[in-house]
């Protein structure tokens, strides 16, 4: 049985992706940057941007990963909004809330394709105990 595809889901986790790797750059490198002037830090952008070709196609494989490499994202956001002042705490919040935004929409998306697979397995094997 095909999993109907929930396109809207996909698009709001690729928007959110790429908020967070225009957030992550002008954080980092004008916004309100570790050093003056911009830090390397900046270059934290990069594995989101890694990411993005693949959650653009909709890869299943890509969408499961980066929804784990987020949490790091997610993790950063929440300290740095709760320990850091002004315009970086602020910005630590709104990448909290992209981060949120990007797991719940990749997850929506992904959810259907594996309860589809878990179910294939399940019959497969239902299939396997009554043959044999």
């Amino acid at each position: 049985m095909p999993v109907a595809a929930r396109g809207q889901w996909a698009l709001g986790a690729t928007l959110a992706l790429a908020a967070l790797i225009v957030l992550a750059i002008a954080w980092e490198w004008w916004l309100a940057p570790l050093r003056p002037g911009g830090s390397a830090f900046v270059l934290k952008a990069v594995p989101l941007a890694c990411a993005l070709p693949g959650v653009r196609r909709r890869s299943l494989y890509t969408l499961q990963w980066a929804s784990m490499l987020v949490l790091l994202y997610l993790a950063e956001g929440i300290v740095r909004g709760m320990t850091d002042g002004g315009m970086s705490a602020r910005l630590g919040w709104i990448e909290t809330i992209l981060a949120t935004i990007f797991l719940g929409c990749a997850l929506a998306y992904v959810a259907p394709f594996k309860r589809a697979a878990r179910a294939a397995r399940r019959n497969a094997d239902a299939n396997v105990d009554t043959a044999g």
